[in-house]
C-alpha cells in the first residue's frame, strides 16, 4: 500500500455513540493504547502530518471514538486512551462499554494497534486488551513506543522480553520498535496497517469469541 494513502488521512468525525461511526462498510484500523502511551503521536507520525490526532501533555484528550478517513472506504479509529484518572468513573465506565461493543461487533474492523510505552511495557490495560483481542480472534500489532529513551540494548531486551511474554497472551499478535521522535519503525507500522486494510470483509457479521 502507498504511503500516501496515510499522508490523504482526514478528519471524519468524534463518535460517542456506535450509531454515530460511518457505515459498517470497508476496512478500518483501531489504535488503542494508555492514555500516556504516545498514541496520537504514533498516528500523526504515520499519517505523516503534525496535528491530525490532538496531542497534549495532559493524557486523556481522545474522550470518543475518533474516526480518521483515509479513502471512500478505508479508515483508521483512534479509541479513548485508559487509564486517566481525572475522567469521571461513570465517563469511564461508558468508554469501556463504547470499546467492548466496537471491538466485538464492528465488522469492518480488521485489526487493532496496541501502543505500549516501552519503558512500561504490558500494564494491566496492555494484558487486557491483548487477551481480548486472542478472545475474539481480531489480529493484534503492538507499537513499542518511546524506544529513543532507551539506549538501543535496552530496547532490544524488552522487545524480546515483551514478545515472549506476548506470546502467552495472545498468540499470533506482532511487535516492533517505534518513536515518533527518531522516525523508527514507521515503514514497519505502515506495512501491518495497510495489509489489514486491503483484507475482504470477514464472512460473519461480528467477531466471534
Amino acid at each position: 500500500m502507498s504511503d500516501s494513502l496515510f499522508r490523504r488521512a482526514r478528519f471524519r468525525l468524534a463518535a460517542h455513540e456506535l450509531r454515530q461511526l460511518p457505515a459498517d462498510t470497508g476496512a478500518e484500523v483501531a489504535f488503542a493504547g494508555r492514555s500516556n502511551a504516545g498514541k496520537s503521536s504514533a498516528l500523526n507520525r504515520i499519517c505523516d502530518q503534525v496535528g491530525l490526532a490532538r496531542t497534549s501533555k495532559t493524557p486523556g484528550r481522545t474522550q470518543q471514538l475518533v474516526v480518521f478517513e483515509l479513502d471512500g472506504d478505508r479508515r483508521l479509529i483512534d479509541l479513548p486512551g485508559y487509564g486517566y484518572a481525572k475522567v469521571p468513573p461513570t465517563l469511564r465506565d461508558h468508554w469501556r462499554e463504547l470499546i467492548d461493543a466496537y471491538l466485538t461487533h464492528r465488522r469492518s474492523l480488521r485489526g487493532v494497534v496496541l501502543i505500549m510505552d516501552s519503558r512500561h511495557p504490558l500494564k494491566d490495560f496492555d494484558r487486557l486488551m491483548l487477551q481480548y483481542c486472542r478472545d475474539i480472534g481480531l489480529p493484534c500489532h503492538v507499537l513499542m513506543t518511546k524506544v529513543d529513551k532507551l539506549s538501543r540494548g535496552e530496547a532490544a531486551r524488552t522487545l524480546l522480553g515483551t514478545r515472549r511474554e506476548m506470546a502467552s497472551l495472545c498468540p499470533g499478535a506482532t511487535i516492533q520498535a517505534f518513536s515518533s521522535l527518531d522516525k523508527i519503525g514507521i515503514d514497519e507500522a505502515r506495512a501491518a496497517i495497510g495489509a489489514w486494510l486491503e483484507q475482504p470483509a470477514p464472512d460473519a457479521t461480528v467477531h466471534e469469541a
